[in-house]
């Protein structure tokens, strides 16, 4: 199983980003899926993380500002981020919790996809 970041860049403050995130493999189900961050000398901090009900929880350094949402037929998870803040800047990780045809859960990582947030 794998997941597929893109979407990060340069963009100015107040900016917009859409990240994307797809799923593929050997996927029976996705539970949750879910986005985090990690700055410079600083721990990965979850963002947002939605359920496969549709349930979203955002960190309140992002509420407000951006959304996460899922295509359950695609199995991708998007982060919309308008507003964006130098304090914004990080490198974005995707993950999911999968359930494969063999009913193994899995908890999987994405690469990583920088977001720089600067004038």
């Amino acid at each position: 199983v794998q997941l597929q970041a893109s979407g990060g860049g340069l963009v100015q403050p107040g900016g917009s980003l859409r990240l994307s995130c797809a799923a593929s493999g050997n996927i029976f189900s996705i539970n949750g899926m879910g986005w985090y961050r990690q700055a410079p000398g600083k721990q990965r901090e979850l963002v947002a993380a939605i359920s496969s009900g549709g349930t979203t929880n955002h960190a309140e350094s992002v509420k407000g500002r951006f959304t996460i949402s899922r295509d359950a037929a695609k199995n991708t998870v998007y982060l919309q981020m308008n507003s964006l803040k130098p304090e914004d800047t990080a490198v974005f990780y995707c993950n999911a919790v999968v359930v494969t045809s063999e009913d193994r859960v899995l908890e999987v990582w994405g690469q990583g996809t920088q977001v720089t947030v600067s004038s």
